[in-house]
């Protein structure tokens, strides 16, 4: 270490060429590096989803959910399983131990779920996913009719499923897009009982005659000569005739050997229509779609928003006009993360010029107060290349850890300046005292740095849910305090040698400030004089100390705030929610 600091004394524009790199490199990292509000918690959590349309819930728990929980109950790592079975959906969490290996989670509970057997032929397929905190949308948008366009708004389903949802899908960042409050087309057939009466059929007899006729079915091959013939029967329905000749009972007359066939035609209606949506929007009175974007993991908020809003202007100038419809965004997260990231910017400036402002005051030098205020940007524009390197996010937890460093890396700046200064004023050179003045305070000033580090490792290391949110402050906060040690022992001594003057040099300055120098000397003198008593006598000292902690714990207590994981922030939103009775 100490030949470390030699070199930086005798050296100073290599010094101020690393200066120069850590600031490009945290430049470039800066802008490389994803902005978000909180950082990326992955949840030790895999939710499955089925959908069974129009089941109740005894029968979604009897036929799918009590299924599905008897082969996963068994998984590796799993501690807490739980169920809910709801009209047409069951829903089941699988919750594991803390430093689970997520993606081997997911393959095992794929492989538990392919035992399960006789699943109901309308249910779909089970889906998964895993629980972290990008599943919280970052833009809801809704589509609504325009002009005189009277259409049933929940039958735009396909039309924003195809273009809309395909445009927003596409942007850069967007991991899935959901759609509400639209409904499906499909064929429709309407029985007449009276006539299924008359023919003596059932619903059964009609289900069980289309499904068997809307199917393909290979028959083999024929060999001629040279070629070999696939033949194979398509049965797939693909308008509305295909359906109504089907076929659903037959009957041959003995006598006159003819045949009479009852098709779909004569007991039922059929035409295109639209499914029951699941959901129905309003905004403002008027019937709309509502629909929201889930970014990628590590994606910029910023720049996918960015995205989301030309994806709208576009769809808004030239898709939808002709179907006389609109699309407004009527949520967006940057506001809310634009106005955070802006308080915090302006608390780290605000903080950085204070923090000079108070060491110009007690240097009362120029020169002393630019060679310490320099390990403020250093430091904290170095950390944005650890984080970047780390795969960190730019957000409100990195960004508080980097304003609460701005004040963290002056003090080993300031300890190594004033002992430079102190071997200043007894006459040693530059050089010398530069390198003396470092070389005796490297090692308090590392123990002092290492005991801020030690404290965030517990955090780094952490795999539960509070360690990954904590974990930017932790990084910003660790590599900023280690930077300004580097800092301390190598950009210190050498800008001491070149801008640090001596007593009788003008760059030191013994200005006198009548109430700041008044209030210091009268608190110097008391604190002085309250310490000489104190050490003189052993009970006071004990008393003094019983006072004070006793003084810190009731206020302590008195003033305790509430306890809360986060604080609530302002969104500008309220959420209501109306829970109707059963049925």
């Amino acid at each position: 270490m100490n030949g470390l600091i030699k070199i930086s004394i005798e050296r100073p524009i290599a010094v101020l060429a690393a200066v120069l790199m850590v600031v490009m490199f945290g430049a470039v990292a800066l802008s490389k590096i994803p902005i978000q509000l909180t950082p990326d918690v992955r949840k030790p959590v895999i939710a499955l989803e089925t959908i069974w349309p129009g089941a109740a819930p005894a029968e979604i728990e009897r036929e799918i959910t009590n299924k599905q929980e008897e082969v996963l109950k068994g998984l590796e790592g799993l501690e807490e399983i739980s169920s809910e079975s709801q009209d047409g959906r069951s829903r089941i969490t699988l919750e594991f131990g803390v430093g689970q290996d997520m993606g081997r989670a997911l393959l095992l509970t794929a492989n538990r779920l392919d035992r399960v057997s006789g699943y109901p032929e309308e249910a779909d397929e089970p889906s998964m996913r895993t629980a972290s905190s990008e599943d919280n949308p970052i833009a809801w948008i809704v589509v609504r009719r325009t002009g005189d366009n009277k259409r049933p708004m929940h039958e735009f389903g396909d039309f924003v499923e195809d273009v809309i949802q395909d445009r927003l899908e596409r942007v850069t960042g967007v991991a899935r897009v959901n759609v509400y409050g639209a409904s499906q087309r499909q064929m429709v057939v309407r029985v007449d009982p009276d006539a299924m009466a008359r023919y003596r059929l059932t619903v059964t007899d009609v289900v069980d005659r289309m499904r068997a006729a809307n199917s393909s079915v290979s028959a083999g091959d024929v060999d001629e000569g040279k070629r070999r013939y696939v033949v194979r029967t398509e049965g797939d329905f693909s308008n509305v005739d295909d359906v109504k000749n089907v076929v659903v009972r037959s009957q041959t007359d003995d006598a006159t050997g003819g045949q009479a066939r009852v098709t779909i035609g004569d007991i039922a209606d059929v035409e295109f229509g639209f499914s029951d949506p699941s959901a129905r929007i309003r905004m403002n009175g008027q019937a709309a779609i509502a629909i929201n974007t889930i970014r990628e993991t590590g994606a910029n908020v910023i720049e996918t928003m960015d995205g989301i809003r030309d994806a709208i202007r576009e769809l808004n100038e030239n898709r939808l006009p002709a179907e006389q419809l609109k699309m407004t965004q009527v949520y967006d997260e940057t506001v809310y993360i634009d106005s955070s990231i802006s308080l915090v910017q302006q608390n780290i400036i605000v903080g950085g010029i204070l923090a000079a402002l108070v060491l110009l005051i007690f240097l009362r030098s120029g020169g002393a107060t630019l060679i310490v205020s320099m390990a403020i940007p250093v430091s904290v524009i170095g950390a944005f290349v650890a984080m970047a390197f780390m795969g960190r996010s730019l957000n409100v937890i990195s960004l508080a850890g980097i304003a609460f460093a701005v004040g963290m890396v002056v003090d080993a700046a300031i300890v190594v300046l004033e002992n430079i200064f102190r071997l200043r004023e007894k006459g040693y050179s530059r050089a010398e005292a530069a390198y003396l003045g470092a070389k005796q305070v490297w090692v308090a000033v590392l123990v002092s740095a290492l005991t801020t580090v030690m404290v965030f490792i517990p955090i780094l290391l952490m795999d539960l849910e509070v360690g990954q949110l904590f974990r930017d402050i932790a990084v910003a906060l660790s590599v900023s305090v280690m930077l300004s040690l580097i800092v301390a022992i190598t950009v210190i001594p050498a800008l001491c040698k070149r801008l640090l003057g001596g007593p009788d040099q003008s760059s030191i300055t013994r200005m006198r400030l009548p109430v700041i120098d008044s209030l210091a000397e009268g608190f110097h003198a008391t604190v002085m004089a309250l310490t000489r008593r104190v050490v003189k006598s052993k009970l006071l000292s004990v008393g003094v100390v019983a006072l004070l902690c006793g003084a810190g714990a009731l206020i302590t207590v008195a003033f305790l705030p509430k306890l809360e994981y986060l604080p609530n922030g302002n969104r500008n939103l309220i959420f209501g929610v109306v829970v109707p009775p059963p049925g």
